[in-house]
């Protein structure tokens, strides 16, 4: 990197390209994988519910109730794509942070008495503004990248979503290896580590001007590979963890490997940055052509009825949306009958599949299955959901692309497959909770890339932070119908059956508890045939949007975009 004015401009060329990298957005893109991989502690709630429970003294319809306002946290992110619109990203992450710490360190500082007895309402504000940090993150991270790599944003969203789904067996490992078995501590990691990495990376992450690279799509299979060692890494640990017992050394050893593998995307983004950095120093020795659209006259017609729709007062063309894939204002998205179809499907999918991971720490103990069980399963749910992810994101995206396979209709076959693993749960098969801890966690990674990015296809990405937003807000909605109405109380009822067969009261305070298949088997079997219908409502939406896919729905970004031919 020597340039001619001797060792001063080799100096001078080191620092212009760690310039380069840490402003360029494939360092960008790492800082965003980052982002996410810290910040699922909501999907690890399964792990430290039972601290809840049994610290405060709640029944499972009020622990159900606390976990109904953590989806609502979550995955309304409406505050989040707000800000999002008027403000800087690195304001959206700061927030974001604010927000995690305060909510789970409350919680923490409750579960551990360190305050006294808190209310319950107190513990689900508390929990509800913890998880709605992370819609922040999502807001910053995912929606930003969306908007910087338009013409990839299946693979993106899979590889962001992903991360986020891998976060929770992370957290998990670290937990351990700091931690021990303190289930109360590991409410305090969460509530310190996704802030922590937050503030580290507020300057990083911003919307750029769009530049697609010839190679785009190649560099994000790299990082693919390089996440898939991570997920095998990860499974092959949990899988060595339930055959013997780890000391804290040997939790210490597996957890440095996984920091080196978190970090190892940083080796392919470093290589392609300074690659592009040599390009831009040497354009003649690394020739690249850039294509830039003509700009062309409106016609007169065209014109005259964009001005009209422009001096339309905002409700008076709430019913008259444009093209699909053409901008929409948020009313109309939100009044359309596609975002209706697509939330409704969101509700019963996502809403059952949460339903299955938040009690799952439940499942386990009313099924006879040792505390580290419980943690490995939590952590296939996490593992599986990241495998979900990847491949929906990346496998819609080709499918797409070569095929004209719709998205709705994928979405359609991952709600069928979610209907298996919630039987499963319903009907207790001995040993077949791992099998559902896989199907779960994989049909509700694999919902999210596709929810997103057929929000984005069909309504554009002007205000996609805030639809994006409003289309996840349908998972809290489910969550509550089928956690805390079906669920609860169904785990509940039986449990005082068993006690009264047993002659027994419960007193109050007291944690309740239930033992067998029975506890959850009509809960799933309700929540089954929700998913099912969810499963045919989607056909709507596929025979609707069936012309638009068939279309070219990327045409107008490479018409906008500067496309970059080189080596």
């Amino acid at each position: 990197m020597s340039g001619d004015g001797g060792g001063g401009g080799g100096w001078r060329d080191m620092g212009s390209v760690a310039v380069h990298i840490l402003t360029g957005r494939w360092f960008m893109f790492f800082s965003c994988l980052l982002l996410m991989s810290a910040a699922g502690g909501t999907y690890i709630f399964g792990i430290f519910s039972e601290e809840i429970k049994t610290s405060l003294g709640y029944d499972q319809k009020t622990l159900n109730l606390v976990s109904f306002f953590k989806e609502i946290g979550a995955n309304v992110g409406i505050i989040a794509g707000l800000i999002n619109e008027v403000a800087p990203t690195w304001l959206v992450l700061l927030v974001g942070a604010a927000m995690n710490f305060s909510g789970y360190f409350f919680i923490w500082l409750g579960v551990t008495g360190r305050i006294a007895h808190p209310r319950v309402w107190w513990i689900c504000l508390s929990i509800c503004v913890g998880a709605n940090s992370q819609t922040f993150v999502h807001t910053g991270a995912l929606v930003t990248m969306v908007n910087n790599f338009p013409e990839s944003r299946g693979i993106v969203i899979g590889l962001l979503k992903g991360y986020v789904g891998l976060s929770g067996a992370i957290m998990t490992q670290l937990y351990h290896a700091l931690y021990g078995n303190d289930d109360k501590s590991l409410i305090l990691l969460i509530a310190w580590l996704p802030a922590a990495v937050s503030c580290v990376f507020l300057g990083t992450v911003r919307t750029i001007k769009v530049v697609r690279q010839s190679n785009e799509v190649k560099v994000f299979y790299n990082l693919l590979f390089v996440s898939l060692g991570l997920a095998a890494v990860l499974m092959a640990v949990i899988i060595l963890q339930n055959r013997i017992a780890f000391s804290r050394t040997d939790y210490a050893v597996t957890v440095s490997v996984i920091i080196v593998l978190v970090f190892s995307p940083l080796v392919v983004v470093v290589k392609e940055e300074v690659k592009l950095w040599r390009r831009s120093k040497n354009p003649h020795s690394h020739p690249f052509t850039v294509k830039t659209p003509e700009t062309k006259a409106a016609p007169p017609l065209q014109l005259q009825q964009l001005q009209a729709r422009s001096n339309h007062v905002w409700y008076k063309n709430v019913f008259t949306p444009p093209e699909r894939g053409e901008d929409y204002t948020i009313p109309q998205a939100v009044f359309s009958i596609d975002m209706l179809v697509l939330f409704v499907v969101t509700m019963t999918g996502a809403g059952g599949t949460l339903t299955a991971m938040d009690n799952l720490g439940q499942i386990g103990k009313s099924l006879g299955y040792p505390d580290r069980y419980i943690t490995t399963f939590v952590s296939l749910v996490s593992i599986w959901g990241y495998l979900g992810r990847v491949v929906s994101g990346f496998c819609s995206e080709i499918f797409l692309a070569k095929y004209k396979f719709p998205r709705p209709l994928m979405l359609t076959l991952v709600l069928l497959l979610s209907c298996s693993g919630h039987l499963l749960i319903a009907f207790g098969v001995p040993n077949s909770i791992y099998a559902a801890s896989i199907l779960i966690g994989f049909c509700f990674g694999a919902l999210w890339p596709l929810i997103f990015s057929i929000i984005s296809e069909l309504f554009g990405l002007k205000h996609y932070s805030t639809l994006v937003s409003f289309g996840g807000a349908a998972s809290p909605v489910g969550s509550y119908i089928f956690n805390v109405r079906v669920a609860g109380v169904l785990y509940d009822n039986e449990g005082l059956k068993q006690m009264a067969r047993k002659g027994m009261s419960r007193k109050a305070g007291e944690d309740l508890t239930c033992d067998g298949v029975e506890c959850f088997k009509v809960a799933f079997i309700i929540i089954a045939a929700a998913t099912l219908g969810g499963c045919i409502l989607s056909l709507i939406l596929v025979a609707r949007t069936r012309k638009f896919y068939r279309g070219d729905i990327y045409k107008k970004f490479r018409e906008q975009a500067q496309v970059e031919d080189g080596p």
